[in-house]
């Protein structure tokens, strides 16, 4: 899968995990929103939309497209 195909397909309100230097995320999406959420104490970050998410979501200070070379296998 692409970054852009990850992107269209959260769109459509697909939820994804993945694991980046040893921790688990996950990507999900309720009513109100959409959550980039680190596993192992549960710290979320909520944006409204998508686009927000991919833009403002931050992994160790890093965007997903920033780690996208380390993960992108696991989608």
């Amino acid at each position: 899968m692409t970054y852009e195909e990850l992107i269209e397909r959260v769109t459509w309100g697909e939820e994804f995990s993945f694991k980046y230097n040893n921790e688990k995320y996950w990507i999900s999406q309720n009513k109100d929103g959409r959550y980039l959420t680190r596993v192992r104490d549960s710290y979320t970050q909520g944006f409204k939309t998508t686009a927000e998410l991919f833009e403002k979501g931050r992994i160790e200070g890093k965007t997903i497209l920033e780690i996208w070379s380390f993960i992108h296998e696991q989608f």
